[in-house]
């Protein structure tokens, strides 16, 4: 019956659109759950590089410590005590042990992270005791006097992972800038958090005084930025979970800021030395705690990001001009939301319930123009909705928001696949249905809209 086909096409609607609306929150969800609740929950050595001052000592320790943690450290011998506690210094392991008669002495560096310290010293207490010993801890490299915890570094390095990321999202609802001008603020935001940044971690004691860091913390800004904005032409409406999953759901957990890596399981650790937050880490703690060392990997892996990034917007441009130069119009770099900062709201700024748009979009024959991007921004080009016509080529777009509709106008523009954009200025007033139909010809002819109305 005509009725139940009615309805059973508003009900696919409808799961259509819930989909759409729970797909980022469920997949937020599963992310956390197996990205950091797995990984965190019970942190396990792996592959531990420890230094131990003799060969025979080594060897002894090794096979106690494969009983005791198999798989869980990996022993180096040293010449002597001395040779041990330079290889912390020089970031060869991540402790030290010597045993001299009836003295143990475990050699450690804060700066690897606190977490880490706990392990050593829950491992190496009883393997001292067991040789007659009592353990003595030796900090080699203390964190900065205002990072206690020895976790200020990473939460300082996630600052500047995630600002490049969300600038992204920001700016890719903003129509009237172009892409170089993006580029050009991804830069400028990039400088200014950098500076910004290392500035208050100084002010609060986080961070030693080595301006180097802010070198490093640029590049990531900018590969984020890049990567992030240069996928937008191939994942489209998903780049909120690809950038998301790539950033935050899979750097945060291999950087071995909060938890050191050798602590996380295999994915997690296989995948910090290639993910642009853990080099950013690694390169910090070398800058600040180790002299410079170990910089080489991290600046080769944070300029490679860059260069993905800069050959991702390269294809896309190429892509793109492919288009135009087939007469398909896109607008999609400038349609994307991001569910992690967009909330709807249901009233506009005069308290009234929100003006509807409705109509028809149809071509020069009459015929229904299905999945036209239907998108209404207000007069300073905010976006106040974004909908795409149904099968009969009809559109309701519900002006939520809390700027000002009364008294302003609003454009209403149309663009679908092989034909040429049409737009409109509308004058809505809070609780009114206001119906405009358009008219969509083919790219090679010149768009009108329909009722009289003329384009803009």
């Amino acid at each position: 019956m005509p009725g139940d086909t009615k309805a059973a096409k508003a009900g696919r609607q409808q799961m259509k659109a819930l989909a759409g609306g729970l797909w980022f929150p469920l997949f937020f969800f599963v992310g956390f759950m197996l990205c950091y609740l797995l990984p965190f929950h019970a942190p396990q050595p792996h592959d531990v590089k420890v230094a131990v001052s003799t060969p025979a000592a080594a060897a002894q320790l090794r096979a106690g410590l494969d009983q005791r943690a198999p798989g869980g450290y990996d022993i180096v011998p040293a010449a002597d005590p001395a040779a041990a506690r330079q290889a912390v210094l020089d970031q060869d392991a991540v402790a030290a042990f010597t045993l001299d008669g009836g003295k143990a002495t475990l050699y450690e560096a804060k700066a690897n992270g606190a977490a880490m310290e706990s392990v050593l010293s829950a491992t190496f207490t009883p393997v001292a005791a067991q040789a007659g010993a009592d353990l003595d801890t030796v900090e080699l490299v203390p964190t900065a006097a205002g990072d206690g915890t020895g976790t200020g570094l990473f939460y300082l390095a996630m600052a500047w992972n995630i600002v490049p990321y969300i600038t992204v999202m920001m700016l890719l609802r903003v129509v009237t800038i172009g892409r170089r001008g993006k580029l050009l603020t991804f830069a400028g935001l990039g400088a200014f958090v950098s500076v910004a940044g290392f500035a208050v971690a100084q002010a609060l004691d986080v961070v030693p005084n080595e301006p180097l860091a802010m070198v490093y913390a640029f590049l990531l800004t900018q590969a984020v930025a890049w990567v992030t904005y240069g996928l937008v032409p191939f994942v489209k409406q998903f780049i909120p979970g690809v950038a998301m999953g790539l950033f935050v759901l899979l750097s945060i957990p291999s950087s071995g800021g909060a938890i050191p890596h050798q602590l996380v399981p295999g994915f997690f650790r296989a995948l910090h030395p290639v993910m642009p937050l853990g080099n950013l880490v690694d390169a910090l703690r070398g800058i600040f705690y180790f002299d410079g060392t170990g910089l080489l990997r991290p600046t080769l892996v944070l300029l490679a990001w860059l260069a993905a990034g800069a050959g991702l917007i390269g294809v896309g441009v190429v892509g793109q001009r492919k288009a135009e130069r087939a007469a398909t119009g896109s607008a999609e770099e400038e349609i994307v939301e991001d569910p992690a900062i967009e909330a709807p709201r249901e009233t506009n700024a005069s308290g009234g319930p929100s003006p509807v748009l409705t109509g028809l979009a149809a071509d020069e024959h009459g015929s229904p123009v299905a999945d036209a991007l239907v998108t209404v921004m207000d007069a300073d080009s905010h976006r106040l909705a974004l909908v795409h016509t149904d099968e009969t080529g009809l559109y309701e777009a519900v002006l939520l928001g809390t700027r000002p509709v009364p008294g302003e106008s609003v454009t209403v523009l149309l663009s679908a696949r092989d034909r040429a954009p049409v737009a409109a200025r509308l004058h809505p007033r809070p609780g009114e249905t206001v119906r405009k139909d358009f008219v969509l010809t083919s790219a090679l002819a010149e768009a009108v809209p329909a009722a009289g109305v003329p384009a803009l």
